[in-house]
């Protein structure tokens, strides 16, 4: 019945905000792995998530609890949130300026990251996780976009499809505007 499984949770999905310790996401799945060798599926800027398995049994889980406790012990010694420009939802909204593949495949050049607003990508920029873009090659970058992008990568986000993961660089539709 596969009307019914779109309303299903997965409880073996387990998702923990930890805003409220005073640091991100990005910083405690570090923390844990350095302190505990316990890896979490994904982390952002606020949140990470584990995921349990059938090979997961009462020492697997009992070993994710006890890091969680010490976690919670040790909060003091964790470096502060990352500060993230995250726009509001309309301003995630990009104008399409252009045909996809126009914009990617056309000629293009490389402009420092606060110097792109206006300009049309030529890239996907896509933030992981979540793992949705943030602008696809045709969309006219906003200042809004492009500061997310910067703060979250100075933050610990990933952007792996960039031409420069770090974001200092943008790739654009050479000439265009």
């Amino acid at each position: 019945m596969l009307g019914e499984a779109v309303f299903r949770a997965d409880p073996l999905q387990v998702v923990i905000d930890v805003g409220a310790l005073g640091t991100g996401g990005y910083q405690v799945a570090d923390w844990l792995r350095e302190h505990h060798g316990v890896n979490v599926g994904l982390s952002d800027h606020r949140r990470i998530a584990v995921q349990l398995t059938h090979a997961d049994d009462e020492h697997t889980t009992a070993r994710l609890l006890a890091a969680l406790r010490d976690l919670g012990e040790h909060t003091a010694e964790l470096p502060s949130a990352p500060a993230i420009e995250l726009p509001a939802p309309h301003e995630l909204r990009l104008e399409q300026a252009m045909t996809p593949r126009e914009a990617f495949f056309g000629p293009a050049e490389h402009v420092p990251w606060h110097k792109a607003a206006g300009r049309i990508t030529a890239e996907p920029l896509t933030p992981y996780p979540p793992g949705v873009p943030a602008a696809l090659p045709d969309e006219r970058l906003t200042e809004e976009v492009l500061k997310y992008l910067r703060s979250g990568v100075e933050g610990g986000m990933v952007v792996p499809d960039a031409a420069d993961p770090t974001v200092e660089t943008v790739r654009v539709v050479a000439g265009k505007r």
